[in-house]
């Protein structure tokens, strides 16, 4: 599946599909994370409580439909949300991720993690 901000309206087929990946609990605690920075899969399960190969199945679906991607790093794999993906925070003043079919908005501690370290990083 393209990412869905590439195209300014989902069909109904991609927008389902989208709303599926998302929809998982799991999934949506993941996605949270790495909004604030890219993240090896040690560090999710550390994180997160869950184990290993839990951790890793979610990613895989979240990387299949294009939502994040996975870098190695030595023996790890590292992931983050993808660029495009990211991007749509700028058009949503920071608020939310807007996929064209719908919106995700995430608590507000989420947006205050990212700020911190976009501050951090302009400041270093």
């Amino acid at each position: 599946m393209k990412h869905a901000s590439e195209r300014s309206v989902l069909t109904p087929r991609q927008c389902a599909t989208l709303l599926k990946v998302v929809a998982d609990e799991t999934r949506l605690r993941i996605v949270g994370s790495l909004l604030t920075e890219e993240k090896c899969v040690t560090d999710l399960v550390h994180e997160l409580g869950y184990p290993q190969p839990q951790v890793s199945h979610h990613l895989r679906i979240l990387r299949d439909s294009g939502v994040a991607e996975g870098r190695r790093a030595g023996r790890q794999i590292c992931y983050r949300i993808v660029p495009i993906v990211g991007r749509t925070l700028t058009s949503r003043r920071g608020k939310a991720l807007d996929f064209g079919c719908c919106e995700l908005r995430f608590p507000d501690s989420v947006w205050a993690t990212i700020k911190t370290r976009k501050s951090n990083m302009a400041s270093s």
